[in-house]
């Protein structure tokens, strides 16, 4: 019988196999994009093997992230490099009720552009051009097909989203008037859309009740999102169907009325006979402006457990640090005089009002109400600016610069900056998640899921692509100071194995037979420079500056079904070229796309790359 001849071999790395079993030293061989064996002992090369050394480095499956709003760009930008250059292998398209699947590409910019700050009109852009192309969708198989078109780099899975079904059936006007309910028909069209999603493998739906999540464009301008205007009698069987089917409800609950987190909560047990609903709720944070909250999300999630409910919090395992460009962030859309300013389009009617003595007064009466749900802790003080054209305010905080202009309000010194200065003013501020031993609380809890990366959205207020490197980060950090919270097999698999398993899809784990999605780390590099941030223009949305994160060093390799696409942290030339990554259906093993050819896996620079050495006959 003949030696194997494998395609890659990985050689002598630490192998953490996604299921938070104790990592040991092994070689794994890689063949026809699967992991087809595990040794102890150094497996043999062929004459075209590529054999990765990663003696002293970290071998992983690749990172799932569970919350992403890269709906739109992976149209254009199938690539997606910035998620996969940190390790993220598998996606989650659809959350927060927002997706593409139905709506119509004017519908889609009103939906995204405001609520997930991504250009409207790129939005509708792409949208439009698809269609032109004949490369559209009319339904979710025609969708799935229309995105395995594409050079996918990591694979995908997908939520549809609810706001999605009710626009496309009831039309964006009546899908968000309060008094308006969907007819007998409707709803059924709606019921049999969500099953024809989940017919096509989807993992759910997402549905959104978050009341400061506003519409952009001029038809339903500052509205809420249709999903949040639905009442019990129209979710309850759709959850019913997702019930029944064994599929996630990812929600997120209105924070101004508490209640609704309980309902959502208890909505996950299987009462009698009725099966589980598994949901994922958005989210657990830290939140500065209410400190205590966080130990009863916890709470509530171990009883709602404890009654035979499958629920998770949705958690961003790192300190949630936003910027903002002037007033542009979504946080003030949670009080009326913010919103009041962002309903605005035009600049020059935002400096109206803000020179207006009743706004302003409005202004800081919501400014100093710290008492009720909330997000933002709306203190100035606790507030930099990091770029101005003005460079005697930088470094500073707002609170600060009041004092040093005559003893001004907080709010009077942001807006007269924001009048000056536009969107040239930039500041940043943490809003949850600043309290390191809390996070730890969070991380070892079995009610939480490490995600919540809003990948590809919120494009110039925040970057946690790199969120899971940060969380290894943050566990080696406390193993090195003698204060351990997880080990870092327990760690891998709450960002693998554990989030594939919930969701039901083929990812997350790198044993033989798996699909070879693999994520090497070089632990030594688990530094500062995961907490920087940087910025690229995105091309898909004409250039626009986007946050990105930059921790080349820590990601020596990437590979998406067995296929290079990161060297070094830098992409390969077959991210966005070729297809390596695949459609995740819920419930099912998935194929492996065609291996690009030689030629094509590597450029010069990759051939010269330390990290991996061509073995010759």
């Amino acid at each position: 019988m003949s030696a194997v001849t494998y395609d890659t071999i990985i050689r002598g790395g630490l192998w953490f196999d996604g299921t938070g079993a104790e990592p040991a030293v092994r070689d794994l061989g890689i063949l026809d994009g699967r992991v087809a064996a595990e040794s102890a002992t150094p497996l043999e090369a062929g004459p075209d093997t590529e054999v990765v050394e990663a003696a002293g480095r970290w071998v992983m499956p690749g990172m799932v992230d569970i919350h992403t709003h890269y709906d739109v760009e992976v149209l254009e930008g199938p690539g997606l490099s910035e998620s996969l250059r940190h390790g993220v292998t598998t996606l989650l398209l659809g959350s927060c009720s927002l997706s593409t699947v139905h709506v119509d590409p004017v519908d889609a910019g009103d939906l995204f552009g405001r609520v997930e700050a991504i250009p409207r009109q790129h939005v509708i852009g792409a949208l439009q051009r698809i269609r032109e192309s004949g490369e559209g969708w009319d339904g979710p198989s025609s969708y799935v097909a229309a995105l395995e078109r594409r050079a996918l780099g990591p694979n995908l899975a997908a939520f549809v989203g609810h706001s999605d079904l009710r626009t496309a059936v009831m039309g964006l006007d009546r899908a968000t008037r309060k008094q308006v309910r969907p007819s007998r028909a409707e709803q059924r069209r709606m019921e049999q859309m969500l099953s024809d999603a989940l017919d096509s493998g989807f993992v759910g739906m997402s549905a959104q009740q978050l009341l400061f999540d506003k519409l952009d464009g001029d038809l339903c301008r500052s509205r809420t999102l249709p999903s949040t205007y639905a009442k019990a009698r129209e979710m309850r069987p759709l959850r019913s169907i997702l019930r029944r089917r064994g599929r996630v409800l990812q929600a997120g609950p209105d924070a101004s009325h508490p209640h609704t987190i309980v309902t959502q909560a208890f909505g996950s047990v299987g009462w009698g006979r009725r099966k589980a609903l598994r949901t994922s709720l958005l989210s657990a944070a830290d939140i500065k402006a209410i400190p205590f909250i966080i130990h009863l999300m916890n709470l509530l999630g171990g009883v709602v457990n404890r009654l035979g409910g499958e629920f998770r919090w949705q958690h961003l395992p790192v300190p949630f640090e936003v910027y903002a460009d002037g007033i542009d962030l979504v946080i003030f859309e949670e009080f009326g005089s913010g919103a009041t300013a962002l309903h605005l389009q035009e600049q020059a009617a935002r400096e109206e009002l803000f020179r207006s003595e009743d706004y302003r007064r409005a202004f800081r009466k919501d400014y100093e109400s710290k008492y009720g749900p909330r997000v933002w802790h709306r203190d100035f003080f606790d507030a930099e600016i990091v770029a101005c054209p003005d460079a005697s305010v930088i470094g500073k905080s707002f609170g600060q610069v009041g004092l040093e202009r005559g003893g001004l309000h907080p709010v009077d010194a942001f807006l007269d900056l924001v009048i000056e200065h536009g969107t040239a003013m930039r500041w940043r501020t943490t809003i949850s998640n600043h309290r390191p031993r809390i996070l730890q609380k969070m991380a070892q809890s079995p009610h939480v899921q490490m995600g919540f990366s809003d990948a590809g959205a919120h494009l110039r207020n925040m970057a946690f692509y790199n969120f899971g490197l940060r969380l290894l980060k943050h566990v080696r950090d406390a193993e090195r100071a003698g204060r351990p919270f997880l080990t870092v097999a327990q760690a891998v698999h709450r960002v693998t194995g554990e989030l594939a398993e919930f969701y039901d899809i083929d990812a997350g784990h790198l044993r033989v037979g798996d699909r070879a999605d693999v994520l090497v780390v070089d632990p030594e590099r688990l530094d500062a420079s995961l907490e920087e941030y940087a910025e690229e223009p995105v091309a898909q949305y004409g250039g626009l500056s986007r946050m990105v994160n930059r921790n080349d060093a820590t990601v020596p390799l990437v590979m998406v079904a067995g296929q290079v696409v990161v060297r070094d942290g830098v992409p390969t030339s077959l991210v966005g070229t070729h297809r390596t990554g695949s459609f995740l259906r819920a419930g099912q093993r998935s194929s492996i796309p065609a291996r690009a050819e030689a030629s094509e896996s590597s450029t010069a620079s990759d051939q010269a790359s330390l990290t991996a050495t061509q073995v010759s006959a």
